[in-house]
């Protein structure tokens, strides 16, 4: 015991001095007991972990101390290390910092030495520099001057060299030369010496025009021997002109100097003053190059004869005859398409020039008829009949020129002058007056409700009346007047007349079918009926017409919402996708408006059916005799009526109604029927055996059979019937069976509970005997109507 005792007091002493470095590190050199909780934490986990609860352990406790005291020694030598190397650096660096503030004094004052030196040099090299200004702007005026002399001493020598060559038949060194200027007067054209651009642009203008006019006199020589213009249909000569190499040689010549002359040409042409009040019409026509020289000298005969006869007091100047001059300049296109063709088109393909000799004729031909065609219209705005016949002989103009002259479609034509506002405006005001006038004449018209088609059988299948005929034809007239105008808005503008015409036809015959159905199975109203759907067919294909599917695509990326309908978001998504066209909101219209007029009449031919029936709903069901007492079964007595009734309906709208409305038509009766037999016949009697077999007889052999004709099978459209007949004519111990079946499902007792057998469930049964649509409370409602049950 004092062992183990001298052995504690011996651990608790060398723990402390083992912990002398930790202890010392305390502040006041603090004991064990004054360490705070965290640092006595620390102790006691160091202690722990180096001696352990061995106590024999404490023999090491020797070593552990000298290793600590080394560690604490050194520890204390790099203290002391640190602390003695830390002076000289911090002087160090205030030496340092010391030499660089003198260093920064001393540059200072240098600087502020050299800036004052520099300030009195300037001051005294000012009147140098002021000077050295004044001659250097001297200098460069005398440059300016230097190059404007230069300029007009060059412009003199061109003008120079254009007179000599031209004095000695120098055409081709001419022409350089006025090209040169051509192309000094484009490098001058920012220049601000106007008076030298002038003078440059006055001179190039004259030499050129004295070129250019005598190229064009000695050219216009030669086509006169060439007879030109031909202006009458051409004939073949039996014999060539004796000169005619030598007149094609200098045809070639002309015409390539012609060529050569046209960058000038077109120079001068850009910077021309503006034209005249007859030629600055405002005219919406896309920018197109000048004509080419040779050509531009061709047209001036043409060009002359033009105006002679189309301006002026002449008779042929009339503004009711706009088809003499279009026919006239088509007829010269045509005279001259030969001439163009193997005169003047291997010359400019032997020049490298992309030019189509009978194309650009024609284009400049078509600029004559545009100013006189841009000057009438305007005119004749306040004429609509006069103005109806210049668009009629213009759309005509248009069609010819490009079909049969193969004139190109990138070239400007006559039906951009149509698309000016005013001209356009006018165009459908009057399209939609003559539209109005028409169907007032259609519909007051005494054929108006009959087909031309109806002795016709493979024609008529849409017996569509001749008023609808008429009415879609004339849609589609202004449909082709308007399809080649080259802006999609104005094409969508007309689209919006289409089917504001279209509905204001619909509203039409709204009001003729209220005034004819007070008897909807007459000729006119099932007319009506006919020309409803015709148009509803006929918008139905233009839907899917390429044309419109285009304008519907133009509509929707020019947000046209008044062509789409004034449709929202969502729709005119659906009109992009191609899920719906233009003609929705027309076709649902329409639709309704059949649906409603069928509707009038099935209900017409059923008050018939019902008047004709009532004998036969009224039947002794009850008591008609077994088939077995009869020797033959036929059609009910009181039946008749209304088969011949029936038959005679279908037969009737067979004759007068389209192939797809009478399908919906005598569908529509069989289902009407076969609610009518069932609710007032079925239902409203009891039925013997034998009046069952004759219910199914009159059905199945009679009725069904006049729908035969239009269907294989006809009973799928008389369900309620057909299954009732199945159901009351029943053998009684079916009868007996199914109606317990019915009752003990409805009743909600369990049979499998009872029998442990599953029994069929009421529909399964009933889909056995072939009962497909009749639940089974309506099968017991049937069931009970039989007359006769055992026991009764």
């Amino acid at each position: 015991m004092a062992a183990s005792a001298a052995d504690e007091n011996t651990a608790e002493n060398v723990s402390e001095e083992s912990l002398s470095p930790v202890l010392t590190d305390c502040p006041d050199n603090a004991s064990f007991s004054d360490l705070s909780d965290e640092m006595r934490d620390y102790v006691v986990g160091f202690i722990e972990k180096e001696v352990g609860s061995d106590v024999k352990s404490l023999k090491n406790v020797g070593s552990l101390l000298e290793k600590l005291k080394e560690e604490n020694r050194r520890l204390e030598e790099q203290v002391l290390t640190v602390s003695s190397s830390v002076p000289p650096q911090v002087s160090a660096a205030l030496s340092a910092a010391e030499d660089a503030s003198s260093s920064l004094e001393e540059l200072l004052q240098r600087e502020k030495l050299i800036s004052t030196k520099l300030q009195q040099h300037l001051q005294g090299a000012q009147p140098w520099m002021d000077a050295l200004s004044q001659k250097l702007g001297q200098v460069e005026t005398v440059e300016r001057h230097t190059k404007y002399l230069r300029c007009l001493q060059h412009i003199e020598e061109l003008s120079g060299v254009v007179q000599q060559c031209l004095m000695t038949s120098g055409v081709w060194e001419a022409i350089r030369a006025v090209e040169s200027m051509a192309v000094m007067d484009a490098g001058l054209s920012q220049s601000k010496c106007s008076h030298l651009r002038d003078f440059l642009r006055e001179t190039l203008h004259f030499w050129h025009k004295i070129i250019k006019d005598r190229l064009a006199g000695d050219l216009e020589k030669v086509l006169t021997q060439l007879h030109w213009p031909i202006v009458s249909p051409p004939t073949q000569s039996l014999t060539p002109a004796a000169n005619g190499q030598e007149l094609a040689s200098q045809l070639e010549l002309l015409v390539t100097q012609l060529l050569a002359l046209q960058t000038s040409d077109d120079l001068i042409s850009q910077r021309t003053s503006p034209p005249s009040k007859a030629e600055s019409r405002p005219v919406a026509s896309p920018r197109a190059s000048p004509l080419c020289l040779p050509i531009q000298i061709m047209l001036h005969p043409l060009s002359k004869r033009f105006r002679y006869h189309f301006y002026g007091n002449r008779q042929t100047n009339s503004p009711g005859k706009p088809e003499w001059y279009l026919t006239q300049v088509l007829m010269w296109v045509g005279y001259s398409t030969t001439f163009m063709e193997e005169k003047i088109q291997p010359i400019l393909d032997r020049a490298n020039a992309t030019i189509n000799a009978r194309a650009e004729l024609c284009r400049g031909l078509v600029s004559l008829v545009q100013e006189k065609v841009a000057g009438d219209a305007s005119r004749l705005l306040y004429d609509d009949t006069l103005f109806c016949h210049l668009v009629e002989e213009v759309l005509q103009f248009e069609k010819e020129l490009r079909r049969n002259h193969s004139y190109p479609a990138p070239l400007p034509g006559l039906l951009h002058l149509l698309l000016d506002d005013a001209v356009l405006q006018k165009w459908l005001t009057v399209e939609k007056k003559t539209a109005l006038e028409k169907v007032d004449a259609m519909l007051s018209a005494e054929g108006a409700w009959s087909s031309q088609y109806k002795d016709i059988r493979d024609m008529d299948e849409l017996k569509s009346p001749d008023c609808a005929e008429m009415f879609m034809t004339l849609l589609e007239v202004i449909t082709d007047r308007y399809r080649e105008l080259p802006c999609p808005s104005a094409q969508l503008k007309f689209l919006e007349l289409q089917k504001e015409l279209v509905d204001d036809f619909r509203i039409r015959l709204t009001q003729v079918m209220k005034e004819e159905s007070r008897c909807p199975l007459g000729p006119r109203y099932c007319a009506i009926l006919n020309a409803v759907n015709y148009i509803s067919t006929i918008l139905t294909d233009w839907g899917d017409n390429v044309f419109f599917l285009q304008l519907q695509q133009a509509a929707v990326s020019l947000g046209d919402e008044a062509a789409a309908g004034g449709l929202g978001v969502t729709e005119m998504g659906r009109l992009a996708s191609l899920e719906s066209s233009l003609f929705d909101g027309l076709l649902a219209l329409l639709d309704r408006l059949r649906g409603d007029m069928t509707g009038r009449l099935l209900d017409g031919i059923m008050r018939d059916v019902t008047e004709k029936a009532k004998a036969y709903c009224r039947d002794r069901w009850f008591s008609h005799p077994s088939q077995h007492d009869m020797s033959a079964t036929s059609l009910s007595s009181s039946a008749c009526p209304m088969m011949l009734c029936i038959r005679d309906s279908l037969l009737n709208l067979q004759q007068v109604l389209s192939l797809s409305l009478f399908q919906l038509a005598w569908q529509g009766l069989a289902e009407r029927l076969d609610s009518f037999l069932y609710q007032e016949v079925v239902l409203s009697n009891h039925f013997s055996d034998g009046g069952a077999a004759q219910l199914q007889f009159d059905m199945i052999r009679n009725l069904f059979p006049l729908f035969g004709h239009y269907c294989k099978r006809p009973e799928n459209f008389f369900k309620h019937v057909k299954e009732a007949c199945i159901i009351l004519c029943l053998n009684v111990g079916s009868a007996i069976l199914l109606r317990n079946l019915i009752k003990e499902s409805s009743s909600g007792e369990d049979a499998r509970d009872r029998t442990g057998k599953d029994d069929p469930s009421p529909q399964s049964a009933l889909n056995e005997l072939g009962v497909y649509y009749l639940a089974p409370c309506d099968v017991l409602i049937l069931l009970n109507l039989r007359a006769s049950w055992p026991g009764q």
